[in-house]
């Protein structure tokens, strides 16, 4: 194996470099720690020996030990980090990218991902629910699955993908909807763009359109944060919260809903960050002309709130911190999520 360097992780190389694989850490390469439970520790390498059903892959696999962190603990400067040696890669002659991560922020990681890649080139993002330590395992076969999907044509132009279970999302509307279970994620709403069946990989859903591509300045601190509406709110909360952030992403009740009392505080933080209005439901998209009465959706985009449209608070909070490290204002925000919701 012929060894090189990319974006400073090291890189080890086959015969084609067809598929960069990336390997950040994640319950996927956990083994058990000397204080008990697991920890990241299996390399990129590591990884692909233990899935089944490689060799009968036509592309050479380049892997790049990028990190090694539980999911919880990327961050932003990770990302865009990550994001320029997968570009990297591609002009290097790679035809697809396979991250393998922690499942914790996977739909997270995804997302800002289909935000920064200005390519057509498949970009698969997987990752596992059970650690190599456990009955049943599941990484080797989503490490495989997502392989298949990164040398697949019909993957192109997609978007970021995510792959688990032999399920493809998009990473727009990818979520992780339980703790443990092999079968944790889904797109509430949309369902999947496909799935890998016998070892082939069927697309018979394309989005209509792509995310918009961002250039957010790495060097730029910015704090988006997300209020989640309960019973009772009267809005301090998100009123302080708001007065130490760039940006407010509220999960409101229903579509788009709050108590009547905390529609002036939002309003008043609208004035002087972007507030974006999201639903905390999971699914379905916020209203704009349905109800009319103190705290609804019509009275909150009056008082300047942005719709988040379909996007789950958490994608809604990844836009508006690219969108404000990009140095972007009202309008072209607005711009942004109104296009971002279709």
């Amino acid at each position: 194996m012929a060894k090189e360097r990319l974006s400073g992780s090291p890189v080890t190389e086959s015969a084609g470099s067809g598929v960069a694989v990336f390997a950040l850490g994640g319950t996927i390469a956990m083994t058990r720690a000397p204080r008990g439970g697991v920890a990241p520790a299996l390399s990129a390498p590591e990884l692909l020996a233990a899935v089944p059903g490689l060799e009968g892959i036509a592309a050479g696999l380049r892997t790049v030990d990028f990190r090694r962190k539980p999911g919880a603990s990327l961050s932003f400067g990770d990302l865009f980090e990550l994001a320029a040696a997968i570009n990297g890669a591609l002009g290097s002659g790679c035809r697809g990218v396979v991250v393998i991560q922690g499942t914790d922020t996977i739909e997270e990681v995804a997302y800002v991902l289909d935000l920064l890649l200005d390519t057509d080139a498949p970009v698969v993002v997987t990752g596992a629910m059970r650690n190599p330590t456990m009955a049943g395992a599941d990484g080797p076969a989503n490490i495989l699955a997502a392989i298949r999907v990164a040398i697949t044509p019909g993957a192109r132009g997609l978007g970021c993908l995510v792959v688990l279970g032999d399920q493809i999302h998009a990473a727009r509307w990818v979520q992780k909807t339980h703790t443990a279970s092999p079968a944790a994620f889904a797109s509430p709403g949309h369902g999947p763009l496909g799935e890998v069946v016998e070892g082939r990989v069927r697309l018979p859903v394309a989005l209509r359109h792509r995310s918009p591509v961002l250039h957010p300045d790495p060097a730029r601190r910015v704090r988006v944060g997300v209020a989640t509406v309960a019973l009772g709110d009267d809005g301090s909360l998100a009123e302080a919260l708001g007065e130490r952030a760039d940006g407010l992403v509220i999960a409101a009740l229903g579509v788009g809903h709050v108590p009547a009392d905390m529609a002036p505080v939002l309003g008043r933080l609208a004035d002087r960050i972007p507030v974006v209005l999201a639903s905390r439901i999971g699914a379905g998209p916020v209203h704009d002309r349905t109800y009319g009465y103190p705290g609804s959706e019509r009275d909150l985009l009056s008082r300047g709130l942005i719709s988040a449209g379909s996007l789950a608070p958490v994608k809604a909070r990844i836009l508006l911190h690219l969108l404000i490290g990009s140095g972007a204002d009202d309008a072209r925000i607005r711009e942004t999520f109104a296009a971002a919701c279709e």
